[in-house]
């Protein structure tokens, strides 16, 4: 196992800690929450990635994904952050040329909240009801819905035709609905795209970038602390 990068592993993790806890193991399974990674081993500890906007994984050499908008799609050894090597051959790698993501050991998963591709349309009303911050912070608000990045976000309210600045607490019940039936939609087609990049209005986030739907000029505002593209016609 190589981990050369301290400051891409988390919570205190140190690079012979993490050794201790995988060598002489093996992983089991594979699961998600949003946008943290959880591989299980039989040797009872949990490993956690987290891949940012720039990272990605490689098992054996192959990624699941071809490229990302952000990163690059070189293949530079010293952009492999980990490396898990296999006793039978092969490995597994994370690879983030930025190093915007991160590994950790046994991460507190309860800190975040219900996965987007899980919640229930009562579910995600609950999240909204009662609150005054702008929707597009509300549905990024990790320890409630787990999984929605800027991009996504902005995806999902361009179809929705939201306004990403509204109060979420002002939905009215079937524009939740409304909202609910685009975030499952958004998201499984942009995991079969290969990614939040993939997305309709991505090319569009750009300065003189116009509404794929109306052709409207976008409007590009900071909510949330992230900067956002939307279109002032049609998302209200």
């Amino acid at each position: 196992m190589q981990a050369p990068d301290d400051w891409f592993l988390k919570g205190g993790l140190s690079a012979p800690a993490l050794a201790d806890a995988l060598v002489g193991t093996g992983f089991t399974e594979a699961r998600r929450i949003g946008k943290l990674l959880l591989l299980d081993t039989n040797g009872r500890a949990t490993l956690g990635l987290r891949f940012g906007m720039t990272g990605r994984l490689l098992v054996d050499g192959s990624a699941g994904i071809d490229r990302l908008i952000y990163s690059s799609a070189r293949a530079e050894p010293v952009w492999d952050r980990v490396r898990v090597v296999f006793a039978d051959g092969g490995d597994l790698v994370v690879r983030d040329p930025r190093r915007l993501g991160g590994v950790s050991l046994d991460p507190d998963e309860s800190r975040l909240g219900i996965d987007a591709t899980a919640v229930s349309p009562a579910g995600l009303r609950r999240i909204m009801t009662g609150s005054n911050a702008p929707l597009k912070a509300r549905l990024m608000d990790q320890s409630r819905l787990a999984g929605v990045g800027n991009l996504i976000a902005d995806e999902v309210l361009f179809r929705a035709g939201l306004d990403p600045a509204r109060p979420a607490g002002s939905l009215l019940a079937a524009e939740v609905r409304r909202l609910h039936r685009h975030l499952r939609q958004t998201i499984e087609a942009l995991i079969e795209g290969g990614g939040s990049h993939t997305g309709t209005l991505i090319p569009m986030r750009v300065a003189g970038g116009t509404c794929p739907r109306d052709a409207t000029p976008l409007q590009r505002r900071t909510i949330g602390g992230r900067t956002t593209w939307s279109c002032p016609r049609h998302q209200r």
